[in-house]
């Protein structure tokens, strides 16, 4: 794939070569104008491999879709342009590490490999732990329908790096369910094996904490809602993140930037 360098900019065909941008990415890019057509890719028996990967493919971006839908009330301010891009590849890894189905119909198993999820910063650009430089501890229950996130008294000041103009912050913790996914061949397609499951969430926020005055022992904790219990097919991740907010009068002003948020652990 070639990258245009110079000074003209545009998009669409010239000639036998098409112009484009890529999302994500700076500059304009250019390819030859052509290919199979969609029903050679189909049908044709040389397209066989290219079949599965789609089918593969199309199921890692569902899976990747679920862990952003359980977060998705927080999504907008914490997410970068390529974090859809990026967990797929996750999970395309999780579906490459299954030895017992078929190509072209390997399963999503997350709940033996979630270790690939840990750590995920949903922007690449802000990591956590490059903002909140204060000591905390994370736990959850034994059945995994609870967790907590505690920091213990601290001065912010010098231990959480904020957006210039900020006045106060709130610190989240989250517990979010994502399902296995297999392939189901009577809608021939990728399903969550727990569907009921699948994308269960709970989102908590702590008080509005003042970024210029020492901040007592916080406690931040989230439940699963309905009494619900995660089953053997299903992985909780547990999110810690920070907002930031400009407080003018009695109303707190949400920045547009600065906002982080990590996997902190998957069980």
């Amino acid at each position: 794939m070639a990258r245009q360098k110079g000074h003209i900019k545009y998009v669409g065909t010239l000639g036998d070569i098409r112009h484009f941008k890529i999302k994500g990415q700076e500059g304009y890019f250019a390819g030859l104008v052509g290919g199979p057509s969609g029903d050679q890719v189909l049908t044709a028996p040389e397209f066989e491999r290219t079949r599965e990967n789609m089918n593969e493919f199309g199921a890692c971006a569902k899976a990747g879709k679920s862990v952003r839908s359980g977060l998705s009330q927080v999504m907008k301010q914490m997410a970068d342009s390529q974090v859809t891009g990026r967990l797929t590849s996750i999970m395309k890894k999780i579906n490459l590490e299954d030895q017992t189905e078929a190509r072209g119909y390997r399963k999503i198993e997350i709940s033996t490999q979630r270790s690939y999820l840990k750590g995920f910063e949903f922007n690449k650009n802000i990591s956590f732990n490059g903002i909140f430089n204060a000591p905390y501890m994370i736990s959850h229950t034994l059945d995994r329908e609870s967790c907590e996130f505690i920091v213990t008294d601290f001065n912010p000041v010098n231990l959480v790096h904020a957006p210039a103009g900020t006045t106060h912050f709130r610190l989240i913790t989250s517990l979010s369910v994502v399902s296995d996914f297999e392939y189901n061949a009577t809608t021939n397609s990728y399903d969550p094996v727990d569907t009921d499951l699948n994308e269960v969430n709970d989102i908590q926020f702590s008080d509005y904490l003042d970024l210029n005055a020492p901040v007592p022992t916080t406690s931040v904790a989230a439940t699963l809602p309905g009494g619900v219990l995660p089953t053997a097919n299903t992985t909780v991740l547990q999110c810690i993140g920070i907002e930031f907010y400009q407080k003018v009068g009695p109303n707190y002003y949400l920045f547009s930037s600065g906002s982080c948020l990590r996997v902190e652990d998957a069980f």
